[in-house]
């Protein structure tokens, strides 16, 4: 999900329509946070329901986000002909009902099915999310997107939670992901009521896509791209293995095991909130530098971790790490392309999907290899990699004023 970095001047006063439409787009995020965290943090679950391999897992789960991008494209031209808002409308409560099927399958062929949908939808989902976002904030003429970043990291909490206590009691997936359908989806489509739409938007999305239609050079960005793909490889691999590793790797029990990826979010939350601060007095290359150095040494602590509760304060402090770089990752693109930081913006965007491709995978096939404890390595020394592109992320140099003459 991206942020759109640019300033605009804010217009004065913020019209009623407005305010009701951001509230329920944050909702709208907070919901797919909630889902989203249900369904990584359920990943054993899953595995043992439909009998799936150690080695097959990675390919389910590396579908998920090729799905994603092929409905993020589809949705382009569903929004063009109808809106953001009515493709969001009717793709959010879908998300629900194909987590719902995932736990209600019992042959691969259905759970492969309940996944193709999860991923289509979820990239309809993202990219309808963020073009109304978008437009919010191009009316707005201020930042508003990293408050909807926020709402999707306490979504997360709450749903790694909700998976921790189905877990301890053993609701089951049918249970689980059935309930957390049943009331998602009925909250998905009140929201969807007070979505903003062109009586408040006018042409704000039309404008935002045409910004982020227009040319900028890669070659500048390429550094950033490489950061972003690294900060999500490291994001999938905890997304879709923490779990996982605590329960195999450790020994732990299912529902302590959800704690890492509560950890983890509940880190991603704080961090985000504090973030901007930090880089306010040290600088955005300082903080990017703490930040995959905190990072790999998240992955390293997890990787040495002795027991269940060494890997959870690990995938915290991991959290902590990465909350810094992908933000500064859509900042700087804005700093360089300040007439075109949409474009920049959606460029960059694109390693998102590319990190949640190669993550899964990567991760994957070295724990089917070896253990999962060499398998946190190769996470920890791509993050590594940030720390000479940090330097890339500091804000261009002011020019000096020119002598005075006379």
């Amino acid at each position: 999900m991206s942020a759109a970095p640019s300033a605009r001047p804010v217009p004065s006063p913020v019209a009623p329509g407005l305010r009701a439409g951001r509230a329920a787009l944050a909702v709208s995020f907070l919901l797919q946070g909630t889902v989203f965290a249900l369904l990584v943090t359920c990943i054993p679950e899953i595995q043992h329901r439909y009998g799936l391999s150690d080695g097959l897992l990675p390919v389910f789960l590396a579908a998920v986000p090729v799905l994603a991008g092929v409905g993020s494209i589809a949705s382009e031209q569903l929004v063009k002909r109808t809106g953001a808002r009515a493709v969001l409308r009717v793709v959010q409560p879908a998300v629900c009902l194909s987590l719902a099927a995932a736990g209600l399958g019992g042959t691969l062929w259905q759970l492969a099915l309940a996944l193709g949908a999860f991923g289509l939808l979820v990239g309809a989902l993202d990219a309808s999310m963020n073009m109304l976002g978008v437009g919010l904030q191009h009316r707005y003429g201020r930042s508003i997107m990293i408050g909807f970043h926020a709402a999707f990291s306490l979504g997360g909490i709450l749903g790694a939670a909700l998976a921790g206590l189905g877990s301890h009691y053993g609701l089951g997936l049918p249970v689980l992901f059935g309930t957390a359908a049943a009331v998602v989806a009925p909250l998905a489509l009140l929201t969807g009521t007070r979505f903003a739409g062109p009586a408040e938007l006018g042409d704000a999305v039309r404008e935002a896509a045409e910004a982020a239609a227009r040319s900028v050079p890669w070659r500048p960005l390429l550094p950033l791209c490489l950061a972003m793909a690294f900060a999500y490889i490291a994001d999938a691999s905890v997304s879709n293995y923490s779990v996982k590793y605590l329960t195999d790797g450790l020994g732990s029990r299912e529902d302590l095991a959800k704690l890492s990826y509560l950890g983890y979010m509940v880190a991603m939350l704080l961090g985000r909130a504090l973030g901007d601060r930090a880089v306010q007095r040290f600088g955005a290359v300082p903080v990017v530098r703490a930040g995959a150095a905190l990072a790999a040494l998240g992955f390293g602590l997890a990787a040495v971790a002795p027991a269940a509760w060494a890997g959870i304060a690990a995938f915290t402090v991991l959290g902590f790490g990465i909350c810094a770089i992908i933000p500064q990752v859509f900042a700087a693109g804005g700093r360089l392309f300040p007439a075109d930081s949409d474009a920049a913006v959606a460029r960059l965007n694109l390693f998102n999907y590319v990190g949640f491709l190669l993550g899964s995978p990567l991760v994957g096939a070295i724990a089917d290899a070896s253990s999962y404890r060499w398998a946190l390595l190769a996470p920890m020394l791509l993050v590594l990699a940030v720390l000479p592109l940090a330097e890339r992320f500091a804000p261009a140099p002011v020019p000096a004023p020119a002598p005075a003459v006379g």
